[in-house]
This record gives C-alpha cells, structure tokens and sequence, in this order.
C-alpha cells in the first residue's frame, strides 16, 4: 500500500547535533554583567512587593536591555533552532526560593506557566524522589532512570540546573524535524504509521471524564507545519487498558526505528548542565532525553533541576488532537495536566 508523505522540512529547525556541536555560540547565550543586574533589581523588587512566585507575570519582571534579547531567544525557540541555552545564572551557595524566583522572571519572558502534574506544581523539581518507572503511576523524572527522547505537555519546556549528580545525567536534544526528514528518507512504509493516532498512558493523572489513556498522532501535519508529540514509554504502557487500541508490527516497528533515529550519534546533541544553566525547548520540533544518573549520597548535594512548562503567545497553531493532552489548542493558553482536586501553586520543595 502507497501512502503520500509530506516534503522535507528545511530551515533552521532540522539541524543535525553533529553540527550544532562544533558551534556551541550559536545555541548558548551566556549572560552578562548588566543582565544579572537586571535580573537582580527585577528579583528585589519582586520581593520587596511579597508577590507569591506563581504570581508573577512579564510585567512584573522588568529587564530592560536583556528582556528583547529574550525575546529574540524565544523567536529562535519556537520559530528557528528550537531551544537555546542561558548560562550563568547564580545559584550555588544560593537558597532555592532566590533561584527559583529569579528563574520564574526570566521564563515569564518565554510564556505562561502550566501545570506539570496532577498536583498543580507550576514550578517542578527534577529530582530523585526513590521512585521507579516500573510503577505505572511514576514518571520517570521522578527517578534516576534515563527518560528517553520525549516531549512534554506544553509548548515550551524549560530546565534550570541547580546542582549535577556525582556521574550521569546528560541531556540531549534531537530535531523531530530532522528524524522526519530521514526516515521519510530511509523508511517511507513506516513513516507514514506516525500520522495515525495511538494511544499513550496518561501514568494515573486523568483529567476529569477522560479514559486512563489518550491517542494523538506522533507526528502532525497541520496549516502547512509539522509537530511532534511523543512519549515512548507511555505509548507503549498504553497497553496495560484492555480497552486502549492495540498496537501492531507494523506500529512498533515504525516505533522503534523513530526511536533509533533519536539516539543516532550524528542526529542528536548532547550537552552537560552546569548550575545556573537554563534550557529551553520546543516541543513541537525538539524532543528531549536525559540519561541515567548516580547521585550524591548527600541530599544537600544530590542533583536537582527547576522545571516549567510554558505556553508561548505567539506559538504556532495546533491540531485539534492536541486537545485531549493539552486541555486546548489555544495559542497562550494550552498545555499542562488538570485534572479534578488540581490546584495550582509553586513548591520550593520536590514533593
């Protein structure tokens, strides 16, 4: 059976890791003495106002050189390349509610703060809580087990690093846009499997009235852009409802080479997080992994990350499918997890 496929994706956004490591200047803007004035002023007065963090809004935040030089960064992460690293952020030596505080200005630049959880933590903690993705319930961040290369729930995912573990625990990035272009490529009989819908494991956080479960298409070809959706484990955990949709050969094969084109050595771009890193990624083009990690026997020395999830004014217009993961498909006001006793607030701690 012939199946049409879309043309290639050109432009910025399929990139291939193996150039962008040789040019690490054009993906890091490390900041300046006047930016961390900036955002030092800005983060006193937020204090000395008493506004709660998950209150703060742009406006709220002033940066007045280094605010444009934001937003041309996030017109290169929704738009361009698809993330971009800040580094220099002061954070050791720090308490967490400074750097978070900090962190929350800088992101409300990017967009506006989603839900992570069931819980309603708009401000998350990657971080080792003892747990393993063997429970059906857990999510792998909540672990030192590699996540894999995913999206998140949002338009943009943002990482803030406060401390690395003792080994371990990388991130890498690899182009959605350029995994298309090569099995469109290589393998057009499985790549046009990735337009149907399958189901992925919503891991027990269900919205009010929703099944255990979800189905979108990994890939979807929409007012003439291209977005990807994806989680590998929980597609494949999916199976776990009888109810949910089977998947066949012909789906995990299609599955798994995606996968193997992921962690291709030439396609994606390994980086390693020093405190006061900030990355921010683009879902819709940009899948995100992290690998396994041995951490401090301390917990004052074990690895920690802040996380947010953003929704971007601006960003671009998504399926209708997108719906049943991301509550809406409307442009500023999507993404995230709610579900029935979800109230949103923003933790210092990981809990």
């Amino acid at each position: 059976m012939s199946h049409s496929i879309r043309p290639p994706i050109e432009g910025p956004s399929a990139w291939f890791g193996k150039d962008l490591v040789q040019r690490p200047d054009k993906w890091i803007y490390s900041l300046s003495s006047t930016d961390l004035a900036e955002i030092a002023e800005a983060s006193a007065t937020v204090r000395a106002r008493r506004l709660d963090i998950a209150a703060i809004r742009q406006v709220d935040f002033p940066l007045p050189s280094l605010g444009p030089v934001l937003q041309r960064l996030r017109d290169d992460v929704l738009n361009g390349r698809g993330f971009v690293l800040l580094r220099g952020l002061p954070v050791e030596g720090r308490a967490v509610e400074e750097s978070a505080l900090a962190y929350w200005g800088i992101g409300t630049y990017f967009g506006n703060a989603r839900s992570q959880n069931a819980k309603g933590h708009v401000l998350g903690h990657v971080r080792d809580l003892g747990l393993s993705s063997t429970d059906p319930n857990v999510r792998i961040y909540q672990t030192t087990e590699r996540q894999n290369f995913h999206t998140d729930s949002c338009d943009i995912v943002a990482l803030l690093c406060l401390k690395t573990a003792k080994s371990g625990g990388l991130s890498s990035l690899t182009s959605s846009m350029t995994i298309y272009n090569v099995m469109a490529e290589r393998r057009p009989d499985l790549v046009w499997r990735l337009f149907q819908a399958m189901p992925t494991d919503r891991r027990g956080e269900v919205p009010e009235g929703k099944r255990p479960w979800f189905e979108t298409p990994i890939y979807s070809d929409h007012q003439g852009l291209l977005s990807a959706i994806y989680a590998p484990h929980y597609v494949r955990s999916s199976q776990r409802f009888p109810e949910a949709p089977r998947l066949s050969a012909e789906d995990i094969a299609a599955l798994d080479y995606f996968d193997r084109l992921a962690e291709d050595a030439e396609l994606r771009l390994d980086m390693e997080f020093r405190p006061g890193d900030m990355q921010f990624v683009h879902n819709h083009t940009v899948l995100h992994d992290r690998t396994a990690f041995v951490d401090w026997p301390e917990p004052e020395r074990k690895r920690h990350l802040l996380r947010l999830w953003l929704a971007a004014p601006g960003a671009r217009p998504l399926p209708p499918a997108y719906a049943e993961r991301y509550g809406s498909v409307e442009i500023g006001n999507r993404g995230g997890i709610i579900c029935k006793d979800t109230r949103l607030h923003a933790p210092l701690e990981a809990v």
